[in-house]
C-alpha cells in the first residue's frame, strides 16, 4: 500500500511542478505582446501623419489640375480654348455683356483684378481687357491663372485670341504689371445668351516653377 502511494504522489509531482514554468512563461508572452499593440497604434499614426504631409505637398503641385477636372466634371463653369487664331465678321445687331471676375486661390497674396467690371460687346468684334497684377511680397513669385466662362454651355463660343493665362507670370518682389486679353465673342452663340462671365482664379507655383531673383545695382 506505501508503494502503491507512493508511486502515485510520484506521477503527480512532476505534472504539477511542469505547469509552473510554463505559466511563467505565458505571462512573459503575454507581456511581449501587449508591448507589440501598445507600439502599433503610434506606428501607425506616424505613418499616418508621414503620408498626411507627402499628401498636402502633392496637393500644392496639383492645384492648377485638380482646378480644371473639377471644372471640367461638375460643370462648375465652362473651360475656354486654346488661342483661337480665326476671324469674324462683327454682328452689329447683337450686344453681349461680358463681365469679369478674378479670384485668388488659396495662398495667392498678389493683388489681381480687371480694370474694368464688364463690357458690352458685338459677336464677332474682337475686345481687349486689361488686368492688373502686384505681387506685394519681398521674393519674387509664379503665378498661373485659369480661366473659365459661364454659363457653361457658351465656353465654346468665347475665343481668346491673346491671354496672359497662356504662360506662367512672373513679379519681382514689388512688381506690378498689365496684362491683356483679347477675345471674341462668336457669331453663332445662342441668341438666347446675352451675359457672359469670364472668371480668373490665380493659382502660386512658385513651389513648382521658382523664378529667378532680379538683382538691380545701386
Amino acid at each position: 500500500m506505501l508503494t502503491a502511494r507512493s508511486f502515485r504522489y510520484t506521477e503527480v509531482m512532476p505534472s504539477q511542478a511542469s505547469q509552473l514554468p510554463q505559466k511563467s512563461h505565458s505571462k512573459n508572452i503575454h507581456s511581449q505582446v501587449a508591448a507589440m499593440l501598445e507600439s502599433v497604434p503610434i506606428k501607425r499614426l506616424v505613418t499616418r501623419l508621414l503620408i498626411l504631409v507627402v499628401a498636402m505637398f502633392a496637393f500644392g503641385f496639383a492645384l492648377v489640375p485638380i482646378y480644371d477636372v473639377m471644372c471640367k466634371a461638375f460643370g462648375i463653369n465652362g473651360k475656354t480654348a486654346g488661342q483661337y487664331e480665326g476671324e469674324q465678321v462683327v454682328d452689329p445687331t447683337r450686344q453681349v455683356r461680358v463681365q469679369f471676375l478674378s479670384t485668388n486661390a488659396i495662398d495667392m497674396v498678389w493683388e489681381f483684378h480687371s480694370k474694368a467690371d464688364e463690357v458690352v460687346v458685338n459677336p464677332g468684334a474682337v475686345t481687349e481687357m486689361l488686368f492688373v497684377a502686384y505681387n506685394p511680397t519681398d521674393k519674387p513669385m509664379t503665378a498661373q491663372a485659369v480661366p473659365s466662362i459661364s454659363p457653361a454651355e457658351a465656353a465654346m463660343y468665347f475665343h481668346k485670341t491673346e491671354c496672359f493665362c497662356f504662360t506662367q507670370q512672373v513679379l519681382q518682389p514689388g512688381q506690378r504689371i498689365e496684362m491683356p486679353v483679347r477675345f471674341i465673342v462668336d457669331r453663332d452663340m445662342p441668341k438666347d445668351v446675352k451675359h457672359l462671365t469670364l472668371a480668373y482664379t490665380l493659382f502660386d507655383i512658385t513651389a513648382r516653377q521658382p523664378p529667378e531673383a532680379v538683382h538691380t545695382g545701386g
